[in-house]
């Protein structure tokens, strides 16, 4: 894979203020994340980038739910992508977003996008500029609603998921639960009503996995990965 490579060093994300600092606040402290690492080469036991994204998010309290390893190829990053997106509300994807003939992830994360987040590429791009040079214009990375879970395909190498974590992601993975579920989204089944003499339980909280998720089959945590 020829995905751009990014230094060691990323700045420190900007404190939001008005609405995203409010919504910020009132975003559900634990978010359920679904890890995905594509390469012909890694294994669990060699995949720092999964391993690393594993512990930051086990760290700042959210559960993963789900991880695998799986080869450049686009009918298995689909299948693991539309498992996960059943499962958590943010896919964290690596690797094959480069432009060799093996790097199909992007267009695979593309066919499944609902609602396109272009700001993220945008921003990993910067970021990986001040640090190589035009070499970030290799990599693709991309973001998007997918089936009511939000997706990021990140470059594989451990320095760019590095970049894309401490620069962008990390903390905004529960502002991110909380503007996907606080409204519903177009398209994405609410789960049935619960029937009986008692009064119905009370919807989830937002990046519980459930809400506007919940028809399309995510399942109750304590799931084996």
């Amino acid at each position: 894979m020829t995905d751009a490579p990014a230094g060691t060093h990323s700045p420190s994300p900007v404190q939001p203020g008005g609405s995203a600092g409010s919504h910020r606040g009132a975003a559900p402290q634990q978010v359920r994340v679904a890890i995905l690492t594509v390469s012909d080469t890694r294994t669990p036991e060699t995949d720092t980038s999964g391993q690393f994204l594993r512990a930051e998010i086990e760290a700042h309290g959210h559960e993963v739910v789900a991880y695998r390893v799986v080869k450049d190829d686009a009918v298995q990053i689909r299948s693991a992508l539309v498992a996960f997106t059943r499962e958590a509300t943010v896919v964290l994807s690596s690797g094959g977003t480069g432009i060799t003939g093996r790097d199909v992830t992007v267009p695979v994360v593309e066919s499944l996008i609902t609602k396109p987040i272009p700001g993220f590429g945008e921003l990993f791009r910067m970021l990986s500029y001040q640090q190589v040079g035009g070499a970030a214009m290799l990599s693709r990375a991309v973001a998007g609603l997918v089936r009511g879970a939000v997706v990021f395909a990140m470059p594989g190498s451990l320095n760019a998921v590095q970049t894309a974590w401490n620069g962008i992601l990390k903390d905004e993975l529960g502002h991110l639960a909380f503007e996907v579920e606080r409204h519903g989204q177009p398209g994405v089944l609410a789960p049935p009503p619960i029937t009986g003499p008692d009064t119905p339980a009370p919807p989830p909280m937002p990046g519980a996995g459930g809400g506007v998720a919940a028809g399309l089959g995510r399942h109750k945590k304590g799931g084996g990965l």
